[in-house]
């Protein structure tokens, strides 16, 4: 399998590609085929791999395919090549096995759509691209798999592009995430600049040969490939874009914030960690954006009516926690939540998405209500991912990943009590939020009958998710309960370890304790997401648009205008003279060799 990785990106490309030139002619069924069964194979494949990578590991933890060279220009000669380790795979997992249950239960949800097969065209490009992006060997591939992400959500942000608002949503993400991959593209020329190569591995190996810690170059390399990173997870100041995303169909939500795109930024600061630990003041900034978009988007969720605004929001503050970890060394945490995130944030838009149909595309949740004994697989799978969101002690994936980032940070140098309790606070928030949407949707007074009938490609995904995000975080475990360490262990092939105190068995317990029972602001402040999106129209749209609008007619252009009317007065004057007259032309002919020879004469 080894030396068969390209397959993996491989069918959901080729399958996108199909669907694209053919979809319209295929039926449904072949089509959802092509869609979902691609995806699979692809996660098929991927386990297989992970297994033989365990179990016989190849030279050094390490797997390099080429498979053709890009471009060469002088020396840089970028390859299509791809650089498989621990981190790797771990990413490549998320986005194939969960991806796949998202396409199955994309086959529900999307079958009643005219748009069938360009929907799942779309869905496996973006699984190609984002694939791509976390097999690349080099960063220009990466680049490509980033931009790809970037198209792609665009493309089904806007899917229903009918409706206004949903092209204007698709064109906020494209546009607000640019910001990002503008600084991150700088950051690029700056590696090749200074260090000679895009290669990952040599530019890590070069930085921390030729670059001290604390040196300018390094902070900003660091700072900028941090850019791209706030940009495509949606972190502060750069996350207004993620919440509007939700008007894209619900299993694009889930895509989105589970498995593909928001978490690309934590693998890229993942990725490139020796950079950071080489740039002290960025990675301290990273832990600090973390923290204050943990809770912004927290006490924002608390305001929310719309339930997949509610879950937006969540995915937001849960980012904010995996760069918290990442901005205090602890990379395996960071990487440990996305993948239990990616459980249960997967799960929580599947049910709600469930939901949605069920209710004649309902979202308000002040207008559900009762439908626990109605939709009963519903709730209890749902029910199962708010408890991992929330961190339910014990018995939640999302226990145990939270649980060791907020001991990491407490126990890490580069962390301390500030951003512990804000952490803290950031877990009591999800649990205020995540169960005041269960209640006002599955209990009390049923405010709407559900009308439909959910499938077995709808039930089968969430079930499955539901035992990941309730086994999932028996992967690592805290000394308190057991010490497993096998997530870390398999992910510290390429991450470094963070050195900790070992901790007493009554401070670790009472940090958990804490933590897990930590788990009013104006509600049009919070509703509006903190206030982010008026700062920017306020600041930056209005003035652009007004700025526009008094130059509608185009001011510059006025100069041109005016050469062009000066040229039209001239050819005017000039075919007065064109009378076909013979003597005309010879008076003009005579006085013109009359005025050349004057001028020799006297000048």
């Amino acid at each position: 399998m080894f030396d068969h990785v390209w397959i993996i990106p491989a069918l959901p490309l080729a399958s996108a590609m199909a669907l694209a030139v053919w979809g319209r002619r295929l039926p449904r069924a072949v089509a959802g085929l092509f869609g979902a069964g691609s995806v699979v194979l692809a996660a098929a494949a991927t386990v297989t791999l992970a297994l033989q990578f365990h179990f016989t590991p190849p030279l050094g933890h390490v797997v390099r395919t080429v498979l053709w060279t890009w471009m060469q220009v002088g020396d840089f000669a970028p390859r299509m090549a791809f650089y498989l380790d621990s981190l790797a795979i771990i990413m490549m997992l998320v986005v194939t096995v969960v991806g796949a249950l998202i396409h199955i239960y994309s086959l529900g949800y999307m079958a009643d759509d005219k748009g069938f097969s360009r929907f799942f065209a779309y869905m496996n490009l973006f699984v190609a691209s984002m694939l791509i992006l976390v097999m690349a060997d080099n960063l220009l591939l990466l680049y490509l798999g980033w931009e790809g992400v970037g198209l792609c959500s665009y493309l089904l942000i806007g899917f229903w592009y009918g409706d206004a608002a949903n092209a204007r949503a698709a064109s906020k993400a494209f546009i607000v995430t640019r910001i990002g991959d503008t600084a991150m593209a700088i950051g690029l020329f700056l590696l090749f600049t200074h260090l000679g190569s895009l290669d990952i591995q040599t530019v890590l190996d070069r930085a921390t040969e030729q670059w001290p810690v604390g040196s300018t170059l390094a902070i900003a390399a660091a700072a900028l490939l941090l850019g791209g990173a706030l940009g495509k997870s949606g972190q502060f100041p750069l996350q207004v874009w993620l919440p509007d995303a939700m008007a894209g169909p619900t299993p694009v939500s889930a895509l989105i914030h589970a498995a593909t795109m928001v978490t690309a930024g934590v693998y890229l600061v993942a990725r490139t960690h020796a950079l950071f630990t080489l740039a002290p003041p960025v990675q301290y900034a990273v832990a600090v954006i973390g923290a204050a978009t943990l809770l912004i988007a927290g006490f924002s969720a608390c305001a929310q009516r719309d339930i997949k605004r509610v879950l937006a929001y969540s995915t937001i503050s849960q980012i904010g926690y995996m760069f918290l970890a990442l901005g205090v060394g602890a990379w395996s945490a960071a990487i440990f939540h996305l993948v239990t995130h990616a459980f249960f944030k997967a799960l929580l838009f599947m049910g709600a998405g469930m939901i949605i149909v069920a209710l004649h595309h309902e979202q308000d949740v002040f207008k559900m209500g009762g439908l626990r004994t109605r939709l009963p697989l519903v709730f209890w799978t749902f029910l199962i991912g708010a408890m991992s969101l929330a961190a339910m002690p014990l018995i939640t994936a999302g226990f145990y990943s939270k649980d060791l980032i907020l001991w990491d940070v407490w126990s890490s140098p580069q962390g301390g009590k500030g951003l512990w309790l804000a952490g803290c606070l950031g877990a009591f928030l999800t649990s205020i939020y995540t169960f005041r949407m269960v209640f006002l949707t599955f209990f009390g007074k049923a405010n709407k009958e559900p009308h439909r009938r959910l499938g077995m490609f709808m039930a089968f995904p969430v079930v499955v998710l539901a035992i990941l995000a309730t086994m999932g975080g028996f992967m690592e475990t805290p000394h308190s309960l057991g010490h497993a360490t096998f997530f870390s262990h398999f992910a510290e092939m390429s991450l470094p370890s963070l050195e900790t105190p070992e901790p007493s068995g009554n401070e670790e317990i009472l940090l958990q304790i804490i933590a897990s029972g930590f788990g009013a602001m104006v509600q049009k402040f919070l509703l509006s997401g903190c206030g982010f999106d008026w700062l920017y129209a306020t600041f930056l749209v209005k003035p652009f648009m007004a700025i526009a609008r008094a130059n509608r007619n185009d001011a510059i252009n006025r100069v041109y205008d005016g050469l062009a009317g000066v040229c039209y007065v001239m050819h005017d004057g000039l075919r007065l003279t064109q009378n076909g007259n013979l003597r005309f032309y010879m008076m003009g002919l005579a006085l013109g060799v009359g005025i050349a020879i004057a001028i020799a004469v006297f000048l």
